[in-house]
């Protein structure tokens, strides 16, 4: 059974080889520690402020390999592990535009959370470190059509400026974590993101034997990069059991499951992402949890989402965490 799960996520090994891998140490607070950049100036910039210095910094070398037009499919996509473009920052930056970089992931994320996040990209990269991520830059500055999307193994991540109407973060993110080994066990020791999946299985802690019956599933969706995280738009007939149909204590669960998502990331693109939501009708989401790939098969479900019209955290914990995100505005509403 571990072989085939170690083919069927092949995919998603970085750029080392699985033996080195496996031997990696769980996350220390060394590795926690963002490197600073020691200039006041940046520290006090938004990303989208940090986004157009990279881009103005470019030589046409450099936006001959990073630059697109802003309709470019590639601005779209997400997987979980990929590369945007054919060279790294590592490569094909100067150290002060690494720093840069650097500096745009760690402000797209909570004050809390930030070294977290960052520490666990330069882990999970393994000897390239955070210097193996690539970037990409679509569309110009000041235009009101431009983005920056960085990507790297168990990273996908924006920064928009609000360019693009209407989606949470850009557009669909990812974020993942193997802690000390590919194959994790049941627990997940030192896994970043695990506290996630503990929240979502304290409602199905709560729920009753009717509402499990509706909540537990036997299969997953599959991981198929973009068309992951498609929305459906349905109200009614996604997986699980909805919203709806949980009393009031367990819909505060649920609500507590989503702060807990949302908090890795900075309070401005939390606070649109769950508006996002609650204007699909937060009674219309629904909450499933799937029986295969339970680890240790002790009954803390590993895999789960939480989908909506317009919304889907899609959270598979076997063999270690992957989390796809895709969060859309209802097209009806403006706000």
């Amino acid at each position: 059974m571990k072989i085939k799960i170690l083919n069927e996520y092949s995919d998603c090994l970085p750029r080392m080889d699985r033996r080195r891998f496996v031997k990696c140490a769980v996350l220390g607070s060394a590795a926690l520690a963002a490197v600073p950049l020691g200039q006041a100036a940046k520290k006090k910039a938004s990303s989208e402020t940090l986004v157009a210095q990279l881009f103005n910094s470019l030589n046409e070398g450099q936006k001959k390999v990073v630059a697109f037009p802003f309709e470019h499919p590639l601005r779209e996509k997400v997987n979980n592990n990929w590369y945007i473009t054919k060279k790294s920052i590592g490569e094909i930056f100067t150290k002060d535009q690494q720093a840069l970089v650097k500096e745009i992931f760690l402000k797209l994320h909570s004050e809390q959370y930030a070294d977290t996040v960052l520490g666990q990209v330069r882990h999970d990269a393994g000897e390239e470190g955070f210097e193996s991520t690539s970037v990409a830059l679509f569309g110009e500055p000041n235009t009101g059509k431009f983005e920056f999307v960085l990507t790297g193994r168990h990273c996908t991540r924006r920064c928009d400026g609000d360019s693009v109407d209407g989606e949470a973060f850009g557009g669909p993110i990812f974020y993942g974590h193997a802690a000390r080994a590919f194959n994790e066990a049941p627990n997940h020791p030192g896994n970043v993101y695990w506290h996630q999946a503990k929240q979502a299985n304290k409602v199905f802690a709560m729920m009753d034997g009717k509402q499990r019956k509706m909540a537990l599933l036997s299969e997953s969706r599959e991981e198929q990069g973009t068309k992951t995280v498609a929305l459906s738009g349905n109200k009614e007939g996604l997986p699980g059991i909805p919203v709806s149909e949980l009393s009031s204590d367990q819909k505060s669960q649920v609500r507590k499951t989503m702060a807990d998502l949302l908090a890795m990331f900075r309070e401005t693109d939390a606070k649109e992402a769950l508006k996002m939501v609650n204007a699909g009708g937060f009674d219309h989401l629904h909450l499933a949890f799937y029986k295969n790939h339970d680890i240790g098969n002790d009954k803390v479900w590993d895999v789960w989402q939480i989908e909506g019209p317009n919304c889907l955290w899609f959270f598979r914990g076997a063999p270690h965490v992957h989390a796809w995100v895709n969060i859309k505005r209802p097209a009806q509403e403006r706000f």
